[in-house]
């Protein structure tokens, strides 16, 4: 972290806490099997080192999708995948160098048989029938197991899908859009009646409302564009059974006004949108046209059709020719014949309207410039603008309606080109629905109700832009990951058909991760698939470390000359899943147990942390249950052809 500038956040952090759990799998089962080997030491056997390394690397390994993420996402998530791969690098490392050493200080004295062990004798008691009665219907376990993973597939397909969850910054910003053209008067009094309104709600500790933009060329906001922080109080001091979606909808209820779209959202999470994405809401439309107007026109249709979509709170398509302009329109014929310029006409304007800067006023070491223009009353009609004097050559006043057309006209606020295009902007505010879900409600509707000119596309960009960024680049990297995990596995295992069945792990854990982001009532997300991705990892480990049993126990007893009936298998499978139960619980518990606080935690990011660790905690239940049940019964399947003329009995 430190030779990489990786500072110490939540992301980071919470990279290690995802990995800490599995830190300590390796050494769980060498150190098991320390003792198993002391304890029977004549009958040793083959060593577990290279494979719970093995293992440890392709957890290691599977967090490569992570590295492929770009923009927003990959700034979010990189650390986590940097903190992780180290940790259980580092922990692959120790395993086969550190943990052996320690394991020759520590182990002393006699070695207690398993069989003395109280946990293990109850583990294996309550475990070897269960392994017997799925040897013994083999057939009916695996395709058990497929039903359960296709039954899952409905529960998944019901899952929203969004970008990102809400980060629960303990602020909210309330954005509301002014129309184009607000008098500056009229904007500080409207801020001013919400931010006592705001004030009001007990929730809220503190209100700061801004409009426009500040004295400084970072901040180009237009005066329609109001951003006010609100700052609460921490939940335990809200009203009871408030939430934060709740608060906020009551928010939007009551400040309603007219001409106004409401925006909500979080204030770090909306700078990184606004900087990544150049939109100020989860969702923008971008209206790409020949012209202005043919633009505003369709950008106009969009957001009338959004407003009918469910979950839009708010659809507001910039006005792109709704900002009021004053044009001076010089005529050269009357100028020229009172001996004028162009130049002297602006000047006049320039001087009298807008403010010239004449001097500098110094104030110790501070610089004030000091600019004169005409009284308010002078400068707010087209009648009192008329009557502005232009001095000619010869000292004569002439009123400026005698030398120019003056007149308020409608004109762009601002303009907006990407691509080589112009293009306008429809910002929309979801609530209460996965983004992508809804983008694709408000595909049809935009589709079904609004005729888009000639030489008129659109862009559905904001968050729905980065998911479909996000999800492409997973499309072609996680298989390339699998592949690569599989390649690991052969190397470890040498048996195609071993690789195989680590492999059904993953499908199979997914249906734990699926029932318990449907209970949570978590949608799929960037953060979700994070967790899925580390959920990958850890299958595979368990599934290594359980088909390790199941293969040296066969191993020992082919070598013994007792593989010769259907019973010495099962014998065999009884000895490798459930006489070493210990070592393999022990591993799925400990990175459960470094999961849980994840998944209770509270506080600002915990929504992010929380998605990252709920697939994991349910996916390594179910996993834990395939390498329970369903490895015994493919492993004696697959057996079970190399017994002296496929004996069954």
């Amino acid at each position: 972290m430190l030779q990489q500038n990786i500072t110490a956040n939540l992301m980071s952090l919470g990279g290690i806490a995802v990995a800490i759990g599995a830190m300590v799998d390796a050494s769980i089962v060498l150190v098991e099997n320390v003792h198993k080997r002391l304890e029977d030491w004549e009958h040793a056997r083959a060593a577990v080192g290279p494979s719970v390394f093995f293992a440890l690397l392709v957890i290691t390994v599977s967090f490569v999708p992570i590295f492929a993420f770009q923009s927003l996402e990959g700034r979010l998530f990189k650390p986590l995948a940097y903190t992780k791969t180290y940790a259980m690098g580092f922990a692959a490392l120790l395993s086969v160098t550190l943990t052996p050493a320690l394991a020759v200080l520590a182990i002393r004295g006699r070695i207690r048989g398993e069989h003395e062990n109280p946990v293990t004798h109850l583990l294996v008691r309550g475990y070897a029938p269960v392994v017997r009665f799925v040897v013994r219907w083999r057939g009916f376990v695996v395709a058990g197991a497929a039903l359960v993973t296709l039954g899952t597939v409905p529960v998944y397909l019901s899952l929203g899908t969004e970008f990102m969850p809400p980060l629960n910054e303990g602020t909210i910003l309330y954005m509301p859009t002014a129309p184009p053209g607000m008098p500056i008067t009229e904007a500080v009094r409207v801020l001013q009646m919400q931010d006592r309104e705001l004030a009001a709600f007990p929730e809220v500790a503190s209100v700061f409302g801004k409009i426009g933009r500040a004295d400084s060329a970072t901040d180009p906001a237009p005066l329609s564009m109001v951003e006010t922080v609100i700052q609460l109080k921490p939940e335990s001091e809200w009203r009871p059974g408030m939430t934060y979606a709740r608060l906020v909808q009551e928010m939007d209820e009551k400040l309603r006004y007219p001409g106004m779209p409401n925006t909500w959202w979080m204030p770090i999470q909306t700078r990184n949108e606004m900087l990544s994405t150049g939109v100020r809401a989860q969702l923008g439309i971008k209206v790409y046209g020949p012209d202005l107007a043919t633009i505003d026109r369709a950008a106009q249709a969009i957001e009338q059709a959004l407003a009918e979509v469910d979950g839009t709170r708010s659809a507001f398509a910039e006005r792109l020719t709704g900002g009021f302009y004053l044009d001076v329109s010089v005529d050269r014929d009357a100028i020229a014949r009172h001996g004028l310029r162009v130049r002297d006409v602006s000047e006049v304007v320039e001087s009298a309207l807008g403010g010239m800067t004449i001097a500098q006023t110094v104030e110790g070491r501070e610089r004030y410039p000091i600019a004169v223009r005409y009284a308010r009353d002078f400068r707010e009609d087209v009648d009192a603008l008329g009557r502005v004097l232009v001095r000619n050559a010869d000292g004569a006043q002439v009123p400026l309606g005698q030398l120019a057309d003056v007149r308020f006209a409608m004109g762009p606020d601002m303009v907006r080109s990407e691509a080589g295009r112009v293009v306008g902007l429809v910002s929309v505010n979801v609530a209460d629905r996965p983004i992508v879900d809804y983008v694709a409600d408000a595909k049809r509707a935009v589709a079904e109700r609004v005729q888009l000119p000639t030489g008129v596309r659109v862009e559905w960009a904001g968050q729905f832009e980065a998911w479909e960024r996000a999800r492409d680049r997973l499309l072609v990297v996680v298989p390339l990951t699998l592949l690569l995990v599989a390649l690991l596995l052969y190397w470890n295992t040498g048996s195609a058909v071993e690789t195989a069945m680590v492999l059904l792990a993953v499908p199979f854990s997914l249906v734990g991760a699926v029932w318990l982001l449907w209970a949570l009532d978590y949608h799929l997300s960037i953060a979700v698939w994070v967790g899925i991705i580390a959920l990958a990892g850890l299958d595979a480990e368990t599934g290594v470390v359980m088909l390790l049993y199941l293969t040296l126990a066969h191993r020992a007893h082919v070598a013994a000359g007792r593989m010769r009936t259907m019973a010495d298998l099962e014998e065999s499978i009884v000895e490798g899943a459930a006489r070493r139960i210990r070592p393999k619980a022990m591993t799925v518990i400990a990175t459960i147990a470094g999961l849980l606080p994840l998944l209770w935690s509270a506080g600002a990011g915990a929504d992010v942390m929380k998605r990252i660790a709920a697939p994991m905690v349910g996916g390594l239940v179910t996993s834990f249950a395939l390498e329970l049940l369903v490895y015994p019964a493919l492993f004696a399947i697959w057996k079970q052809r190399s017994l002296p003329g496929g004996t069954t009995e």
